[in-house]
């Protein structure tokens, strides 16, 4: 079993023995979407944390859009619930890259890539293929393209 696996379901079980509720449940949600994840396919098979990282990160994502969605639609209670659980799965990724470091990493990978010829918007593909490697789960998608189409444009 995998040692974040592990801290996940040792967590739950003190979330729940300190009756914490939103701990708990989110707990709950992430565990299952490690074991789906596990399940899918044609054989089932144990995550690598590298991979229970990813489930993790994509349920934050989730609570993230959920919580925009909730201000959008006039729920203020319901959106407040998702960025509390978004604060409980943020306990579990590495810390975010700042825009600076981001933009630091993406100006060497620009750097590289035009020493390797190429220009312009079209090396966009080449500079995501350097940068994202180093940016590794630190840095959502977005976030890394944006920095990378600024970085081009200059």
């Amino acid at each position: 079993m995998t040692t974040l696996k592990d801290r996940l379901k040792d967590d739950l079980t003190a979330a729940i023995k300190a009756r914490d509720e939103l701990r708990s449940a989110t707990l709950r949600m992430t565990l299952a979407a490690v074991t789906k994840e596990e399940v899918a396919g044609k054989t089932a098979r144990e995550l690598s944390d590298d991979e229970v990282q990813k489930v993790i990160t994509r349920e934050a994502k989730k609570r993230r859009e959920a919580a925009e969605a909730f201000d959008k639609g006039g729920r203020a209670e319901s959106a407040e619930r998702e960025r509390a659980e978004h604060g409980v799965l943020d306990e579990y990724l590495p810390k975010q890259l700042s825009d600076d470091e981001l933009n630091a990493l993406v100006g060497d990978a620009v750097t590289e890539a035009k020493a390797a010829g190429a220009e312009g918007p079209r090396a966009m593909g080449q500079v995501m293929k350097i940068v994202n490697p180093k940016v590794a789960g630190r840095a959502e998608g977005g976030r890394v393209a944006a920095a990378v189409k600024r970085a081009l444009a200059e």
